[in-house]
Order: C-alpha cells, then structure tokens, then sequence
C-alpha cells in the first residue's frame, strides 16, 4: 500500500550554518487576517435558504431533462456549503507546493508539502481544515458525501489511487481550501497518467474561486498540454492569476526579457480584450536575493494576498452567483428540449417513422429554427446557448421520447417546473445576494426594488 507520510518532508532535519535568512511573514498575516479574533460569520442561515432554493425550485427541472448528461456537473450539498476553493496549476517544479508551504508557514514543521527541482507532487492533494494533522485516502474522500469530492468517483479507482487529502490545523484554512496539482510534464502522453487528467483538471477548474497558474523563469516554454489546460481555462479568465514565481533569481534586465516572453507565449492561449493580472515576485519562506527590487517583490505579494482574501471574504456571493448561472444553464437546456420535443410531436404523423423524423430534426436544428424560437420567445442571450453538436450526443444517449413538455410538467400542489426555476433566477436568488450585501435577514428584498430581475422596473416613466 502506498505510504501517505512520503507527501511531507522529513521534521527532522541538520541546520545549516549557512542557511538564507527567514523572510518576515508579518505583512502575510496583516493581509489576510490570521491574527484576529474576530467571530466567524454566521451563513448557516443563508447556505440552508440556498440548498432549499436548489433542492426546491432547480434540481427538479435539472433531473427531468437530465441536464447533468449533458454538462457532466451535478450539485452537491458538500460542493453548496464547501468553502473558496483555491486551485494551482502549471509546469513541473516552479514553486506550487512551496508557495502553499509559505503562505501556511509550514516550512520545517511536520506539516510540509514535500518539495524539490524534480516533479515531486504525482497526486491531486487537497490542503484542508482539521483538528490535528491528518491524511485522507483518495477512496474515503471520494465516498465522504458530506465532503465535495464524492463526484471525482466517476474519472476511476486508478485516479482515486492518485487523489490524497491533508487536514492541517491551520487558520486560514478555516475559511479556504487549497489544491496542488501534478506538474505539467510536455513529454508525457494522456495515457501514461492512467486516468483522464484534462478532464480532472476540468473539474477542478469549474469549482475554483481563484486558480493559480505558476510558471518559473526557466520553463516559459508552451507545449501540447499546457495548450489543452489553457483551452480548458476558457471562460474562467476572471478566476486566473498567472504568477512568475522565482523571480528574485534573476537580473531586472533578465526579469524584464522573461516577463515579456511569458506574454507572448500565452498570448495566443488566453483570447480576451483584457490581459490577465500576472504576479511577479518569488513564493518561499527565505529572503529575496540581494541586489533585486525587494519593494517590487513585496508590493506584488501583497497585491496577491489581497486577491485571495477578497475571493475569501466574497465567499457567499461567489457561491449564490454560481448557483444562479447553474440554474439560468439549466431553463436554457430545458427549453431547448422542449423546444425539440415539440417539434417532433408536430412534424409526426400516423405514417412517420419516429427515428427518421427525429434524425432530420437533430441533425440541421436550424432548419427547424429550435435554436432561434428560444432566442426569440424567451430572454435568453445566443451567448448562452450550448453547442449544437452536443445535442447529437445527449439525444443518441437519451431517447426524445423518454422527455416531457414543459407545460405537462406541473402539479396542483407543486406548481409548474419551469415557473419556479424562472422565479429562483430572477427573485429568490437575487433576494438573497442582497440580503447579504446590505445585511438584512432574507425575503426583505425583491427585484422590484433591485432592478435584478429580467423585466427591471423603468424608474424614468412617470407614475
């Protein structure tokens, strides 16, 4: 059986007289407020008032239409209460396990991520609470349903073999949860992982709050799967963060040449107007070398603790924002196939073959203008709406057949599926994200007064 303790170096270990000098950590511990005192914030209330909202108003359409085959993403009670999620990528050996060592002060402690210049983290290990330090097995995380991890059972026990949670005593993890990844290793094929990485990574990136992109000033080179990793980053530009870690290595007239050849080889792999933040500094426990821009290093360290404890302290809003995006994904997709059902049910006659009928249908969407009668009878942006071709699929899974209108999805007592996921969008959850920002207790506001709703109130008309 593997050995969990191999994750962390040795506690003991022969002091150098030479050793560098220790950088002081008070400005880390000022920034992200490890040495107050100050009461947790009570959100019990508003996490059961957002897992109602789900189990209530989405989860039922969500089923119904079996949305989770068609996007691979179900909701967990573990991932609704789970706690920021922190995520780090990027080539083998630039510093990720050092850098969650320095920002937890767990260089020489027992707690220690293991690190060193050849890839030294095989496993997907998730740095989180606990009362003592402890290791989770991959298995027991996965099969914890209280925990948000129970999903990852699907990637196979060869990647359950590769996943190892570590609780550490520690304050802030109290209020985030930290991920290190493997090392990205150009020379190595999918298949010699023995489970499906991207698509791993792919989960991960779909929870973060924040992820780290890390590079080191010797490996700016962009390869086969760092490209796949940056195309899987598409439409999370805002949660990422590229760090040139290691900087005080080098000279200013070096820096500023690395600098630039790291944005013009992730310039063609991130295709947005705005560039993302890039942090230039050097993320472990001991002094920056001399003769560099100490100031500069610092500034820029700072600037990043204060992005993680923004992510940390916009801890609710982020989670109610993501739930509501989840349920807008949902409608559109169960529009959509309503939208095709209804359209097989009118081009069927007695003499029709169902299968013919439905392939036509399936095949060219916009010849039976599906995609554009959602855009045009509902608020629904073409920005939003899935790939066709992914619908060939969902439906070559899920018969047409299987499905039922919308209008036929109501009942007496529980209302229809479609108004209450509309009403979760556009009052219950914006109801609650403004409970939070103005701290009154929840339902006091409404849409009518925000303007968040999809019809807003046209505050220039006369009454």
């Amino acid at each position: 059986p593997r050995c969990p303790v191999s994750l962390f170096s040795p506690p003991e270990e022969v002091e150098d007289a030479s050793e560098p000098t220790k950088r002081d950590r008070s400005h880390l511990e000022n920034t992200l407020k490890l040495n107050e005192e100050k009461p947790a914030d009570d959100v019990s209330g508003v996490l059961q008032r957002l897992r109602k909202i789900y189990h209530s108003s989405i989860k039922p359409l969500e089923h119904s239409y079996r949305y989770n085959e068609l996007r691979q993403h179900e909701i967990t009670d573990g991932e609704i209460t789970s706690k920021p999620m922190v995520l780090f990528l990027g080539p083998w050996s630039v510093g990720k396990s050092s850098m969650i060592n320095y920002l937890l002060g767990l260089d020489n402690t027992p707690y220690q991520l293991y690190t060193g210049a050849e890839p030294t983290t095989s496993e997907f290990t998730v740095i989180m609470h606990g009362p003592k330090l402890k290791t989770i097995e991959g298995i027991v995380m996965a099969a914890d349903s209280a925990r948000s991890f129970s999903p990852l059972e699907k990637f196979g026990q060869n990647f359950l073999e590769k996943l190892i949670g570590i609780e550490v005593p520690h304050k802030l993890l109290e209020r985030v949860t930290f991920v290190d990844t493997p090392g990205i290793i150009e020379n190595r094929k999918q298949q010699e992982r023995g489970y499906p990485f991207n698509d791993v990574c792919q989960w991960f990136i779909d929870r973060a709050d924040l992820i780290f992109v890390v590079f080191d000033p010797t490996k700016l080179d962009v390869g086969l799967e760092l490209e796949m990793l940056f195309r899987q980053l598409k439409g999370r530009e805002s949660q990422i963060r590229i760090i040139l870690n290691k900087a005080d290595s080098l000279a200013t007239q070096e820096l500023m040449r690395v600098y630039g050849a790291l944005f013009w080889s992730l310039a063609p792999l991130i295709n947005v107007t705005e560039p993302p933040r890039v942090y230039v500094s050097s993320f472990w426990p001991h002094d920056y070398h001399p003769e560099t821009h100490r100031d500069l290093f610092l500034k820029e360290e700072i600037s990043l603790l204060e992005d993680l404890n923004q992510v940390i302290e916009n801890r609710m809003e982020n989670k109610i924002a993501f739930i509501r995006q989840h349920a807008i994904r949902v409608r559109i997709h169960a529009l959509l196939v309503d939208r095709y059902l209804q359209t097989y049910k009118d081009k069927m006659t007695f003499f029709s073959d169902g299968e013919l009928v439905f392939r036509d249908i399936v095949e060219d969407p916009d010849r039976f203008y599906i995609f554009k009668s959602i855009l045009a009878k509902t608020n629904v942006s073409k920005f939003d709406l899935p790939n066709r071709e992914a619908y060939k699929d969902f439906f070559g899974i899920n018969p047409i057949t299987s499905f039922k209108l919308l209008s036929q999805q109501c009942s007496y007592m529980g209302g229809c599926f479609l108004e209450k996921i509309e009403k979760a969008i556009t009052r219950e959850l914006p109801d609650l994200l403004g409970s939070i920002g103005l701290g009154k207790k929840p339902n006091v506001l409404s849409c009518d007064v925000t303007g968040c709703g999809e019809t807003p109130k046209n505050r220039y008309r006369k009454p």
